[in-house]
């Protein structure tokens, strides 16, 4: 017996299989979270959650294999899903660190920017003006370190001396790069950034204050945007008082936690909040206005945590 299929048949069957998608509703939510991850600064943030949502996730997932196996409940105390998710966090985090290999491009179109679209205050510029000076020292730092660390370059360095200025005999010079310095260095750059952040929101406050004030009894589309931005303040204190006990601790010799916990949640902290922020920017076209300076994409460089060696030599 032949079966034959007619053709509304075939029509019916390919629009019930290759067009499902007729049936999903458009969603505001994946229009948003494609707008915001289309910017560097959004994939990194996104990456930063993961990265150390799963280095939290480490010690408990071993502290529950330990507990599990002295009741006899499993065979050995340790996890392989941590093992998984440590090396998971590590591979996000050389991604990160590549992905943030143009991130001093940002700082220099911000400062251009800057100078033609000054900040209300001339104590804000000076402070801003800083700012962009301590991120234009840290980037290369910071990528030459990432560079030494991954065998990516040599820490020797060839250097031609004249004889009358060098008193060793003629010949090639050595100069041999720490790469421990160096990260330690970028980071206290990066502390500068973050200190002046924080005196930054200090001097937004008083602003904010003054214009919630002269808008006391506004009511409609103002209140609303000073909401807004009160929200945006909030959010950008978390976020820097989150990075300013890790940017001292990894401009530290040995370090400011004796445990790499406090690393992680803060660094989790920080992520979660950081995104939060991002996400809120981008939700509506008029919600561009809402960061009170030009500081929501430098907040980027600060999402680019210390490589893994570094906290492994602070935590040993």
């Amino acid at each position: 017996m032949v079966f034959v299929i007619k053709k509304p048949d075939l029509v019916r069957l390919s629009d019930a299989t290759l067009g499902a998608f007729a049936r999903v509703p458009p969603s505001e939510t994946l229009d948003h979270l494609l707008r915001y991850l289309s910017t560097w600064s959004g994939s990194d943030k996104l990456f930063m959650v993961i990265q150390y949502g799963a280095k939290v996730l480490v010690p408990i997932l071993q502290f529950k294999a330990r507990l599990q196996h002295r009741a006899g409940m499993r065979g050995k105390p340790t996890s392989d899903v941590a093992a998984s998710l440590k090396k998971f966090a590590s591979l996000v985090s050389d991604a990160r660190a590549l992905w943030g290999m143009w991130g001093i491009l940002p700082i220099v179109q911000w400062l251009i920017s800057l100078e033609r679209s000054p900040p209300p205050t001339r104590r804000l510029l000076t402070i801003e003006r800083t700012q962009g000076w301590a991120m234009l020292a840290f980037y290369p730092l910071d990528h030459l370190y990432y560079l030494i660390t991954h065998d990516l370059m040599s820490p020797t360095l060839s250097l031609p001396f004249a004889n009358s200025i060098s008193k060793r005999p003629p010949g090639i010079q050595q100069l041999r790069l720490d790469s421990a310095k160096i990260s330690r260095w970028s980071t206290r750059f990066w502390a500068v950034y973050v200190i002046l952040q924080l005196i930054h929101l200090r001097e937004d406050r008083a602003l904010l204050l003054r214009r919630q004030k002269a808008l006391k009894k506004a009511r409609g589309l103002e209140h609303a945007n000073m909401k807004k931005q009160w929200e945006g303040w909030y959010n950008e204190l978390a976020v820097n008082l989150a990075y300013f006990p890790l940017t001292i601790h990894w401009s530290l010799d040995k370090g400011l936690f004796k445990n790499n916990i406090w690393v992680d949640l803060l660094g989790l902290a920080a992520a979660l909040a950081s995104f939060r922020g991002g996400w809120k920017a981008t939700a509506l076209p008029a919600s561009s206005s809402l960061p009170l300076e030009p500081v929501e994409e430098i907040a980027g460089i600060a999402s680019s945590e210390k490589p893994e060696e570094v906290q492994d030599s602070y935590s040993a």
